[in-house]
């Protein structure tokens, strides 16, 4: 980690004087970086390298390109959700405006793919171009259905599939493919990751309604944008016809208006909606966790499986 500092930071070195100051405003608000530690714990379980040496440059570039890309995303997401804040400081379109921070996002995808290109792993350039696609469908997906708020459970899994699982699933096939991987070797990482995924979006849909000690409360902030999550979809699905109908039409057309949230949130919190959703997380990561109990016990497989349960288990 401490080599992908220094390699992250010399990726995003440029000699345009405002875009070195947005960039040390974003390496200053790099959050946990789970991202590429899931890349690297996921190239030690492919190679003999003793745990004291270095692992080579593709997983560097790997674990920079993947961030490079989260990055992005992330920038992109502020210009699109107008947001303020991004994890404690002033988003980027908030200090420098929209037109900056969706060219600052252009940028941040630029150079991962120059970076792909120059070191000649298109290998990794290839599963990464495979996450970003998925990304940009899940995006648009859920904005289609959530005109019409008719997302199935079905529907929700591709959708969170795609839009958040997609993303880890390209960290593990990456840290994989960088050390030499097979290619069925590769693919199971990407499902191992798009699991781990899925339950991480899970547990974002719970904390949401106020599971664990984040606030103390439930903040409705995914009713309030009328986000379709799996609590309220199998509310719905359970619900009588009059009240699915009451329940929709306060999402779709009050979801503004703080005391018809708290009725949708009662109804989720009092409703089948929780422990459904609970369930369903257990269920996945149990698959997930099956995935990796494949490989040979080690301290390595161990450090996967506690980056898998802090990854979810966060409160936050």
């Amino acid at each position: 980690m401490q080599a992908f500092k220094v390699h992250f930071r010399e990726a995003m070195r440029t000699d345009v004087s405002l875009l070195n100051v947005i960039m040390r405003h974003i390496l200053r608000r790099n959050g946990k970086q789970m991202r590429p530690l899931f890349v690297f714990l996921s190239a030690r379980l492919h190679t003999s390298v003793p745990s004291e040496q270095a692992l080579g440059r593709r997983s560097q570039v790997a674990a920079s390109l993947i961030e490079l890309l989260h990055t992005a995303t992330l920038v992109h997401d502020d210009v699109v959700d107008e947001s303020d804040m991004r994890r404690g400081f002033f988003s980027i379109q908030a200090l420098w405006r929209k037109k900056v921070a969706v060219l600052v996002g252009d940028y941040l995808l630029s150079r991962g793919l120059l970076m792909a290109v120059e070191d000649d792993t298109f290998d990794l350039l290839k599963l990464t171009s495979q996450a970003v696609r998925e990304i940009s469908e899940g995006e648009l997906l859920q904005i289609e259905k959530a005109r019409r708020l008719d997302i199935t459970e079905e529907v929700y899994f591709e959708i969170i599939r795609r839009k958040t699982a997609s993303l880890i699933a390209a960290c593990c096939a990456c840290g994989a493919a960088s050390v030499g991987a097979s290619k069925d070797e590769v693919q199971r990482m990407w499902r191992f990751g798009e699991l781990v995924g899925l339950a991480f979006q899970i547990q974002d849909d719970l904390l949401d309604l106020g599971e664990g000690d984040r606030t103390g409360k439930p903040t409705g902030v995914d009713i309030k944008e009328r986000k379709m999550t799996l609590p309220l979809i199998h509310t719905l699905q359970q619900a009588s016809v009059i009240e699915r109908r009451r329940l929709i039409r306060l999402v779709k057309y009050r979801s503004d208006d703080p005391k018809a949230v708290e009725q949708v949130m009662r109804s989720i919190l009092d409703g089948p909606g929780m422990p459904y959703a609970r369930q369903k997380m257990r269920e996945i990561l149990a698959e997930a966790m099956e995935l990796l109990d494949r490989f040979e016990a080690s301290p390595v497989r161990e450090a996967l499986r506690e980056l898998v349960n802090y990854s979810i288990d966060r409160k936050r």
